[in-house]
């Protein structure tokens, strides 16, 4: 996949890139921007794109229309997998898996803007985000169990206890019932909730981009890698990753602006 971020033009969301920040915006409003077999796989490649490109530094998802995402469209998405055979599901269910493993590969820190309805597949999509930021009005649902499926989708059962612990996880994940936006900031799965939160996430977006992106890009990394470490492990893993930090001339430019009283100008190499 050729990836320019200022020429490129997905077919099944909208894409914006500006000064290091990409926008992706699910863009079926009327429906509340359910996914569909085509969008699963453009957002999957995206991301995977993106590995190999240093000129986005930041990456913001959010929905069209005052909603982020209702999770696989009914119909173009439930339906069809009811008629499929084992084989085909299975392909489908690593897809889909595989889009979170997009996400979290990719060096970039992905900032959710979530507001309305965060369902299914959509709650997938904020609980992947590195950083989640709600409206107020925000609704989410991992309601896998509704349909007749179980909460272990596209790593429910792995992720979503990191970041609000077993038992709430559980609870969510048995019942599908919405966790409301002051619940979710109660448990850490939100970072904050605005009431412009696009804004707000536009704002985080910007800040970070100018930041050092190797060095952001090595705390993603470290964050993800050190979930099955021992304490021992991860010192010597942090131990190395820093040392190669050390090494960017990112970080002379911090010590020399630094030294002369100014910001420093990261450049991210």
């Amino acid at each position: 996949m050729s990836f320019d971020p200022a020429m490129f033009q997905p077919k099944h969301f909208l894409w914006g890139y500006d000064s290091g920040v990409a926008t992706i915006t699910l863009n079926r409003p009327e429906r509340k921007n359910p996914l569909t077999f085509e969008s699963y796989e453009e957002l999957r490649a995206t991301f995977y794109s993106l590995d190999h490109d240093y000129r986005v530094k930041v990456v913001v998802i959010r929905g069209a229309g005052g909603n982020f995402c209702s999770g696989g469209d009914v119909h173009e998405i439930i339906g069809p997998l009811t008629k499929m055979d084992c084989d085909g599901l299975l392909r489908f269910t690593r897809m889909t898996g595989d889009l979170v493993r997009a996400m979290r590969a990719c060096p970039q820190p992905i900032i959710a803007a979530v507001e309305g309805v965060c369902a299914g597949a959509g709650a997938i999509l904020a609980m992947a985000s590195d950083i989640r930021l709600a409206k107020p009005d925000a609704k989410t649902a991992f309601l896998f169990t509704r349909v007749g499926l179980s909460g272990a989708d596209m790593g429910a059962c792995a992720i979503l206890p990191r970041i609000i612990g077993q038992g709430r996880a559980a609870e969510l994940l048995f019942t599908g019932r919405d966790m409301t936006a002051e619940e979710g900031l109660a448990w850490g799965f939100w970072n904050r909730l605005a009431d412009d939160v696009q804004s707000e996430a536009q704002a985080l977006a910007r800040q970070l981009a100018i930041g050092p992106s190797i060095a952001h890009a090595v705390t993603k990394a470290q964050l993800d890698v050190e979930w099955n470490v021992t304490i021992e492990q991860a010192l010597e893993l942090e131990a190395r990753a820093q040392a190669r930090c050390m090494e960017t001339n990112d970080f002379k430019r911090a010590y020399e602006a630094f030294a002369a009283k100014q910001k420093p100008v990261f450049q991210g190499n």
